[in-house]
């Protein structure tokens, strides 16, 4: 029977791998296949304790197929720890880690065996996780982002072998890292009162409102951070505590500050239902807490009296200007509000299918209330995303989101937003004065802009200023204490550019933990190793940059790269030359 006429299912796909097998086996064969069956019995039971089933092993390689994804996603997390348990009483040169990588994808079955992209796509996944990682499709994330107690870093859209759409991966974080990618020191409390806002819990009986309580909790995190006398922590950080339960306690240790507020919303017909309380993250005491029953259309003076509520508790004094941006709206429309919030949605996930999608809904919202700023703002990201991410090299992408981000500064000036983004065009028009204007503006209107002292650092090292980039990462970092390689990734380069190479190399260790095939971090990386004289680590890092970029032009990069002094440029192709990097 040919595979067309084979019958086919939906399944959650495990494939999983031994990290430097190889080396391992050619330093100790008989060790090392003691050891792999030991190992292999750990997988197979637990494997079949979270009801999968292991459908072949050669070797050192597993496939196994899970019913739920949730199982298998459980099911991987408990093998890693146990390894990890295990590797723990080995020598480190013996220790054996396995890779993971989990798909839920369509298949073909063949009696026991199953094939298809369902499979090729988990071991994929397997080929991007390291050593006791695990990593997830885009498909597998979607269903147990909401359900399980983890946490996820997002590595970009893949493109991976023999798969012609690139694919979204995720890495689980796992509940103790190795000593030198972890962050071990709790934060100290900041010198004005700090605050996370949760997540607010859906309520509703209909699931599909979750981007309503969703775009609450960013609206509260949003005004809040317009105040300067409030330390309020950025919105990536807080919703890694989306749909766990935790302790408040535990929140203000993990994210450094003083002050929680939790809340949940109920959507139902024209009616809304909101409560939210104001929790002392030290005593656990509660400073305020409040129901309110709204006819829908009230939801903005709501959304103003619970800030203002907190601003009274926290005995915060607003500035004149912080009170007036406190008293805008973003809009009068409640349908256009609904669509702008069912477009933070998608745009929030970070891939290119609902980026397409957000930028649809941020266009309804215009098209229903043509003087929205805000939506302008965030349309004008999508088409930012859809440059800097690559999804499209196509120059008018950088043209749309400037146009947009202009229009929405004409509607409302007093939108951080925008001028982020300005900021970050201006970068790439290589106008550095401009941008860094655009970005110092974004902050005063804005002091806990996280994402703004990010990008503003990633100026100032390409503009010169490296030692200022640094003080500005930092910032950044503290305020979003959960952050990703795009937070990494400006500090290890003002690092590069100070030649503090020591420094840089740890950190883009670090970014490369989060997303091995970031490619910045791989050849800065290897030019920092070099800077050491660690030649041959250079020229490893370098190989490994080269098999991530086989169809990189190197005239465009060089035309590309936004330095103000056009020295360094030189001096990183000396650079790549002394690695046995030929670009030319």
């Amino acid at each position: 029977m040919g595979q067309n006429n084979l019958p086919r299912k939906l399944t959650a796909v495990l494939s999983a791998d031994v990290k430097g097998y190889s080396r391992l086996m050619g330093e100790d064969e008989d060790g090392t296949v003691r050891t792999l069956g030991t190992y292999r019995d750990i997988l197979f039971d637990v494997i079949q304790k979270h009801r999968g089933r292991v459908v072949d092993s050669p070797g050192d390689n597993i496939l196994a197929e899970f019913g739920s994804v949730v199982d298998a996603v459980r099911g991987s997390v408990e093998i890693q720890e146990t390894l990890k348990a295990r590797n723990a009483e080995l020598p480190e040169n013996r220790r054996m880690e396995f890779r993971v990588g989990i798909n839920l994808g369509d298949v073909i079955v063949d009696g026991e065996r199953i094939y298809g992209d369902g499979v090729n796509i988990a071991a994929r996944m397997e080929g991007l996780a390291e050593g006791g990682g695990i990593c997830l499709s885009g498909t597998v994330y979607d269903q147990v982002e909401n359900k399980l107690a983890f946490e996820y870093d997002y590595m970009g859209e893949q493109a991976v072998k023999n798969i012609t759409k690139p694919v979204r991966v995720y890495r689980v974080r796992m509940p103790v890292h190795t000593a030198s990618m972890e962050r071990t020191e709790e934060p100290s409390l900041p010198d004005r009162p700090s605050i996370a806002v949760l997540p607010f819990v859906n309520m509703s009986v209909d699931p599909e409102q979750e981007y309503f309580s969703d775009g609450m909790t960013e609206d509260l995190i949003t005004d809040l951070s317009k105040i300067s006398g409030l330390f309020v922590i950025a919105r990536n950080s807080v919703f890694t505590y989306k749909g766990r339960t935790v302790k408040v306690d535990q929140v203000g240790r993990e994210l450094g500050v003083r002050h929680v507020l939790e809340g949940s919303v109920r959507k139902a017909g024209g009616r809304v239902r909101i409560t939210a309380q104001l929790v002392d993250a030290r005593t656990g005491g509660h400073l305020w807490a409040e129901r309110y029953d709204r006819d829908l259309e009230d939801i903005f003076a709501l959304q103003d009296e619970v800030v203002q509520k907190i601003v009274a508790v926290l005995a915060v004094r607003l500035t004149e200007d912080e009170q007036d941006r406190l008293e805008r709206r973003y809009t009068d429309n409640l349908e256009a509000y609904d669509h702008f919030l069912r477009g933070l949605e998608c745009f929030h996930r970070f891939a290119r299918e609902e980026n397409s999608q957000a930028r649809s809904m941020f266009q309804r919202a215009i098209d229903l209330d043509p003087a929205f700023a805000m939506a302008y703002g965030l349309l004008s990201l999508t088409h930012w995303l859809e440059w800097s991410f690559g999804w499209s090299q196509d120059l008018g992408c950088l043209e749309k989101a400037f146009e947009l981000a202009h229009k929405a500064t004409v509607l409302d000036d007093a939108l951080p937003e925008p001028h982020g983004i300005l900021g970050m065009v201006y970068l790439w028009k290589k106008e550095h004065e401009k941008a860094i204007s655009e970005l110092k503006r974004a902050i005063a209107l804005d002091p806990n802009h996280a994402d703004g002292m990010s990008q503003l650092a990633q100026v100032l090292s390409f503009a010169g200023q490296p030692e200022e980039a640094i003080r500005w990462a930092r910032k950044a970092m503290r305020l979003n204490p959960r952050y990703s390689v795009l937070y990494l990734w400006p500090l290890g380069h003002a690092y590069f550019l100070l030649e503090r190479y020591e420094d840089a190399v740890a950190t883009f260790r670090r970014v490369l933990h989060l997303n091995p095939n970031f490619h910045p971090a791989l050849i800065y990386s290897s030019l920092s190793l070099s800077g050491l004289g660690r030649a041959d680590e250079a020229r490893a890092q370098a190989a490994e940059f080269l098999n991530v970029t086989a169809d990189m032009s190197w005239e465009a990069w060089r035309q590309r790269l936004p330095y103000k002094d056009q020295s360094i440029i030189e001096g990183l192709f000396e650079g790549l030359r002394q690695v046995e990097v030929k670009p030319w």
